[in-house]
């Protein structure tokens, strides 16, 4: 599917929504900080939930997902795209920008790596992420264009993808898969551990609690859903984008499938109950 240039500049205007894609419901974390640092802003997000999870696909494949996805938040009308997968944005972000010049584009990889930098003070710096993620090794480019000199370890964790959509995040077996994950991660830093644990998937943060609990004492978990959500504001406001007026914004969810399950395990992400009437199924 080629996508076209429906959303050059000009059709852009300030109270136009932000449109946010994922591959599932993961991605409702960063919506639900985008809503916290601009609750006045309306969101369109599409989950695509009949093709997940994106991390085991190729990156050809989620390539071609991601224009498929954005072609029809575009269609509907946004200001501006958030690729709130990692996956998604390790692949896809220099296609999305061919098919749209005129649309900005924000991933949470760029952010991610930046926040993971800023509390690296001895520039060591652990990954976790989906096999996908890994293997496109842009949390290791990202860091290193910021940080040349960073030591950078990272470890797929495909499992912690199921415990969370299962609601499945305390508890010793959680704890017990966590340290399986992170030990092995952990022995690549002699002398301390890292500095900071990038979770480079949207779904880790609901573990956050039990990750934590087996790392190193000092080690600082980094989630990118509140550094992408400050570089969402400061491109609003550099472009001149800023929703006019007062009064709080709106959210309008869309799914490739099931909207019944992507409303009941998507408010354990977004943190809010989610109506499956609120959720429209569209087909791509």
């Amino acid at each position: 599917m080629t996508a076209d240039n429906s959303c050059a500049a000009p059709h852009i205007t300030a109270n136009m929504p932000i449109g946010v894609f994922d591959s599932g419901v993961g991605g409702l974390t960063v919506l639900r900080a985008l809503r916290r640092a601009l609750p006045n802003e309306d969101f369109l997000y599409l989950g695509d939930t009949a093709r997940l999870p994106y991390g085991t696909k190729s990156g050809a494949t989620v390539a071609r997902y991601a224009l498929q996805t954005t072609r029809v938040l575009v269609d509907i009308g946004v200001k501006l795209l958030v690729v709130a997968c990692n996956t998604a944005s390790s692949v896809a972000l220099p296609g999305l920008a061919e098919a749209y010049p005129g649309l900005p584009v924000i991933g949470v990889v760029e952010p991610g790596a930046r926040a993971a930098c800023q509390n690296a003070p001895r520039s060591r710096i652990a990954v976790i992420a989906t096999g996908g993620t890994v293997r496109g090794a842009a949390y290791q480019a990202a860091i290193l264009r910021l940080m040349p000199q960073a030591t950078i370890a990272t470890r797929p964790a495909q499992l912690f993808v199921s415990l969370a959509e299962e609601g499945w995040t305390e508890g010793s077996v959680v704890e017990d898969i966590a340290r399986r994950y992170l030990d092995p991660l952990m022995a690549e830093f002699p002398e301390g551990g890292p500095d900071c644990l990038v979770l480079g998937c949207t779904h880790f943060p609901l573990l956050a609690p039990a990750i934590r609990s087996v790392l190193p004492q000092g080690v600082r978990l980094i989630d990118s859903a509140e550094t992408t959500a400050q570089c969402v504001a400061d491109e609003l406001c550099a472009r001149g984008l800023v929703k006019e007026g007062a009064g709080p914004g709106t959210a309008r969810f869309f799914a490739t499938d099931d909207p019944e399950r992507f409303a009941r395990v998507g408010e354990i992400f977004l943190g809010e109950g989610i109506a499956t009437a609120d959720v429209t199924l569209v087909d791509l």
